[in-house]
């Protein structure tokens, strides 16, 4: 008996909510695979439904060429109950015109915009529904057991990204805004525009099933080295043809500029702002992600899992390997059949591109207990993560005669305090236990032995009697004047004449050096034994003030050579400037969709006017998903600048209000506020 429907309900409010889609907004069918969403049919007046007599089967479809054999098509008729491994509907209707089904999909069907035709004979389009991946489902391969891990790393839309040295970690906010209004389509296009989906637009969605290999997409996707991809790296200082990265504080500006260009590549991201957006675009399509940091990490770019450093006799690094001071990248929780048992949880992926992985630049996801355990042969890309974690290091100098002298070498440089922002607050949780074993432990020179690290760097011989370290001030702001000391210890028994070379030059976080600004050069320096000499280095804001960059990092260099034995030592270090705070206050108790302001301040640390000062504001469910941009002018030395802002929730609960200050010689200032929008 056919059916003569007036209209469908797919409805999305019950369903949305149900499924933990709702934040993407009401008026579409977004759900989870694995579990069952309602739809309702409204029948003409004369047509009615009668279990057991009317007939009718559905039909799902993903793609622009859907097949039942790839699984981006599946046809099934009315059954008794739900179906755990197929497509089915069922219904508990009476006779009558109004028909409520339940459309229940299998927890590994592929993820993305469906269509929903009701065919008897003659086909008849419903409508159509996203379907996403389901951390709630415990057959799917996403699931995480703990809600409140769910809450942190699929639904929470604000975070911190953590950058600076191992000596000063400091969070800056980041608005995710996976459920900002567009993110979800234009999320949904990143995977259309990649080149697997062009060259075999069926196979790349029956891909979709699986989250490592959208994960692996995703990682391509989000730099553009080789593809329609969303953002161009530049670590040259140079951003005047587009947006200096230290100025983004949110995706969501990011990937509608991609979107709303016709996927022209957005200009400038470095590796934090890789990270964020590959996090946004896997929270949005239900994949748990979480944004991590590296401090000290090492980029092999022989392979060899040894980090090569060669200076001249000047100590000018002439090497091709590096270690960053820090880079980011991210963790996405998943299971992984296509591995042994035991490698299921968190996967290390990186969409910066620095190396190819099978022709493409993207990296990852390979098991964290990979990389802990020295599994190198694990998919995917297990040496490259495991170099950045666990790296030795060793230093030559190549002398004016060619002879390449050993100047030391490290096992503990590389793989320090790896951190992400902790679930249900905002504390730094440290996860290095789940990237290595204890620094310098058994297990872990195990593990190095175990990645077939073939290189020997134990010093021969005995401990050199002479020690040199470089110790810094206390406060270190940005503007300020300020000392750091070279240390040498003479701890053998007799007098030692030394030659000393002592400098500072900008650097940026990626490890490239820039400009001097300040140097002690060939100083003879006479140290009785037993006895320890200082070396002040005054850095002056004059100097460093018009070539630092917005990652405000000096690095400082110290090399101590010998004169009877000609030995040499060196010690490097790397110091962050501190920033001023950003100060956010709110003006009155903010409810939904009522206004509300904040006053927002920063006092200017230079000693010289900033031109062209800017603050801008964003916040997912605060600010309609736009980016609010105040000019406030000039502000003189050790003046203020001030904005008052005006923005009005439209959800309850916990939000992020992230605030950015930029001028023409004060960047990367970052502040953010955590409010609690009641009803």
């Amino acid at each position: 008996k056919t059916l003569d429907i007036e209209r469908c309900d797919l409805e999305s409010r019950i369903n949305n909510t149900t499924h933990h889609t709702d934040q993407n907004g009401l008026d579409r069918l977004i759900v989870r695979r694995g579990l069952p969403f309602t739809i309702t049919l409204h029948l003409r007046s004369g047509s009615q439904f009668e279990a057991g007599v009317s007939t009718f089967r559905l039909i799902v479809e993903i793609g622009p060429l859907p097949k039942e054999l790839s699984g981006t098509k599946s046809t099934f008729s009315l059954t008794d109950s739900a179906l755990k491994t197929a497509w089915s509907v069922s219904t508990n209707s009476p006779p009558g015109n109004v028909v409520s089904l339940s459309v229940s999909s299998p927890p590994d069907v592929p993820i993305g915009l469906y269509s929903l035709t009701l065919d008897q004979g003659q086909k008849v389009k419903l409508g159509e529904f996203v379907l996403l991946f389901n951390p709630w489902c415990d057959k799917d391969a996403v699931y995480m057991e703990e809600e409140r891990d769910r809450q942190e790393y699929v639904l929470s839309q604000a975070g911190l990204i953590y950058k600076g040295t191992t000596k000063r970690i400091k969070a800056s906010p980041w608005t995710f805004g996976q459920f900002e209004p567009g993110m979800l389509d234009i999320c949904l296009k990143l995977l259309d525009e990649n080149p697997k989906y062009s060259s075999d637009a069926d196979a790349d969605c029956s891909g979709r099933r699986n989250p490592v290999y959208v994960t692996r997409v995703i990682s391509a996707m989000i730099n553009s080295n080789d593809d329609k991809g969303v953002l161009v790296g530049n670590w040259s200082g140079d951003y005047d043809d587009g947006v200096r990265p230290s100025h983004w504080t949110d995706s969501v500006a990011i990937l509608h500029q991609w979107a709303d260009n016709c996927c022209q590549r957005v200009r400038y991201g470095q590796c934090w702002v890789f990270a964020a957006v590959a996090c946004t675009v896997s929270r949005a399509l239900g994949i748990p992600c979480r944004v991590v940091t590296n401090f000290g990490s090492a980029h092999d770019t022989n392979s060899n899992l040894l980090i090569e450093f060669l200076y001249d006799e000047d100590g000018n690094d002439i090497s091709d390997d590096s270690v960053w001071n820090f880079h980011v990248w991210v963790d996405n929780w998943m299971a992984r059949p296509d591995l042994d048992a035991g490698y299921d949880g968190w996967q290390a992926s990186d969409p910066t591109p620095q190396e190819k992985s099978e022709g493409v630049f993207c990296c990852g996801p390979v098991p964290l207990k990979a990389i802990k355990e020295g599994e190198l042969n694990l998919k995917y890309d297990a040496p490259f993560v495991f170099a950045e974690v666990n790296a030795d290091v060793v230093e030559y100098v190549k002398l004016t005669n060619g002879r390449m002298v050993k100047m030391g070498g490290s096992s503990i440089d590389v793989g320090h305090f790896i951190s992400t922002k902790a679930v249900g607050s905002d504390e730094r949780h440290d996860i290095t236990h789940l990237y290595k074993h204890p620094e310098g432990s058994l297990q872990e020179r195990e593990v190095f032995e175990r990645a077939k690290h073939h290189h020997e760097l134990q010093q021969k011989g005995e401990e050199p009697g002479l020690k040199v370290k470089i110790k810094v001030s206390l406060d270190m702001d940005i503007g300020a004047d300020f000392d750091v000391f070279a240390v040498v210890t003479n701890n053998t028994e007799a007098d030692k004449t030394c030659r000393v070379m002592f400098y500072a030059r900008i650097v940026s976080y990626d490890g490239k050096p820039g400009a001097n600004c300040g140097f002690i050069e060939d100083l003879t320096m006479e140290v009785p034994t037993g006895k320890e000499k200082r070396l002040p280095l005054r850095l002056e804001y004059v100097d460093y003030g018009d070539t630092i960059t917005s990652d405000r990092l000096i690095q400082l260099v110290l090399i101590v050579i010998e004169s009877s034995p000609r030995e040499f030592h060196k010690a490097k270090r790397t110091i962050v400037l501190e920033n001023p705070d950003i100060a956010i206050k709110l003006l009155g108790e903010p409810r939904v969709n009522q206004k509300v302001s904040a006053q927002i301040s920063l006092q200017n640390p230079l000693p010289e006017p900033l031109q062209n000062c800017f603050f801008s504001v964003m916040g997912a469910s605060l600010t309609d998903g736009k980016l609010l941009i105040q000019n406030v002018g000039t502000v003189g030395p050790k003046q203020e600048a001030k904005y008052t802002v005006e923005f009005t929730p439209t959800s309850t609960g916990s939000r992020t209000l992230t605030v950015d200050f930029d001028s023409d010689k004060l960047s990367n200032i970052k502040g953010y506020l955590n409010i609690e929008i009641k009803e």
